[in-house]
């Protein structure tokens, strides 16, 4: 059984001021500690952002768990965030970064980013494919996230909302996530699509495809998770302890298959669901990511004619995701099933961890003391 801590750090204040700021370190594989850091400080072309809320993904928990194996300790784990801007950096940025560096944006404004950090010198980067970076960065993976009360980023990587909750704010990188795997497979208007998993990737999976005029069915094994998907539009939804892939094939698709399956779980035997499920010609969106391998006949997908794409990360779909907050047209707040404070994210780290939770997202609610 793993350790678990967590420490609350008691913060100088000096002339009134914290020399610090709280943030949420896993030290070690199990370990998961609040502790006080130093402030950062904006450099020229950066923002100081004080973080409003910051979501859990399964990633913070692989790291939380020892199973990511990019992850190196100690690391503030979170990549989905919200924040305001405190201060921008460079002279002469000024309240409104007017004339500075940072034009466009203002001290007050609510912003989210994108937490993938490419080399731009890559062959993947010099194609422009800047998500498939060879030497990618991943805030709260190789580089520490937003489990903290303060964090600095470039200017170019901020995305400011305006009348959006930010707590849905928090959400648009997972949104992206399965955006950019139904974009990857082509979804078109009126196809049949499965998704292989109801957690937040795969119900943000299924709203993306949803928004690209498809008809939607989704497969789990939590049944709360399959009524969320109902109220949220799906067509039809598969427990997968009650029922075989066979079933929902015959019934939703009259024996044909699906036209696209995206597998949001990253189980072996899911992905070999996801090619029993698909009609021949079909397209599977590969987007959770693996901790075990796959044995299969590689027939099976020759002999269907089945187009596989990995989809990693996601590239250019932030604007498109907040203006669809923004107008309404898409409402994530269902998602967001238990709000925490900071000081309790290592505890919801380890409760995810052990499988204890029914929640799709958690978020952590990071006050500035």
């Amino acid at each position: 059984m793993q350790s678990f801590t967590i420490v609350e750090v008691e913060v100088a204040h000096g002339s009134g001021k914290r020399n610090g700021m709280r943030a949420l370190q896993v030290t070690a594989p199990g370990t998961a500690v609040v502790v006080d850091v130093p402030a950062p400080r904006p450099a020229a072309g950066e923002a100081l952002l004080r973080v409003l809320h910051a979501g859990i993904c399964g990633s913070d928990v692989q790291t939380y768990c020892g199973t990511q194996p990019f992850a190196s300790y100690p690391r503030v784990p979170g990549h989905e965030f919200s924040a305001e801007i405190v201060e921008l950096g460079g002279e002469g940025a000024g309240r409104d970064g007017a004339g500075g560096a940072g034009a466009g944006f203002r001290i007050g404004d609510v912003v989210t980013g994108v937490p993938y950090f490419q080399d731009g010198t890559c062959y993947s980067c010099r194609r422009g494919l800047i998500n498939a970076c060879v030497h990618n960065e991943t805030m709260g993976v190789h580089r520490d996230g937003a489990f903290q009360e303060l964090l600095t980023m470039p200017l170019e990587r901020l995305h400011r909302a305006e009348g959006v909750d930010p707590r849905d704010l928090a959400l648009v990188e997972p949104f992206s996530i399965g955006y950019h795997a139904v974009r990857r497979a082509a979804v078109a208007e009126s196809e049949r699509v499965l998704v292989l998993g109801a957690g937040a990737i795969g119900l943000l999976t299924m709203l993306s495809a949803r928004l690209h005029g498809a008809r939607v069915w989704i497969a789990d094994v939590v049944p709360a998770r399959l009524e969320l998907a109902t109220s949220l539009g799906a067509a039809g939804t598969v427990d997968l302890t009650a029922s075989t892939l066979g079933d929902v094939v015959e019934a939703a698709t009259d024996g044909d298959g699906f036209d696209v399956v995206c597998e949001a779980t990253g189980l072996p035997v899911s992905f070999l669901n996801a090619i029993e499920a698909a009609a021949f010609g079909a397209r599977l969106a590969l987007i959770g990511n693996g901790t075990a391998e796959v044995t299969l006949n590689q027939s099976q997908l020759i002999k269907k004619e089945l187009t596989v794409v990995g989809s990693r990360n996601s590239r250019d779909v932030f604007p498109t995701l907040i203006a669809l907050l923004e107008s309404g047209q898409v409402d994530l707040s269902p998602l967001r099933t238990r709000t925490v404070p900071l000081a309790e994210a290592g505890a919801a780290l380890e409760t995810a961890a052990a499988g204890a939770s029914g929640d799709v997202k958690v978020l952590l609610d990071v006050p500035r003391a």
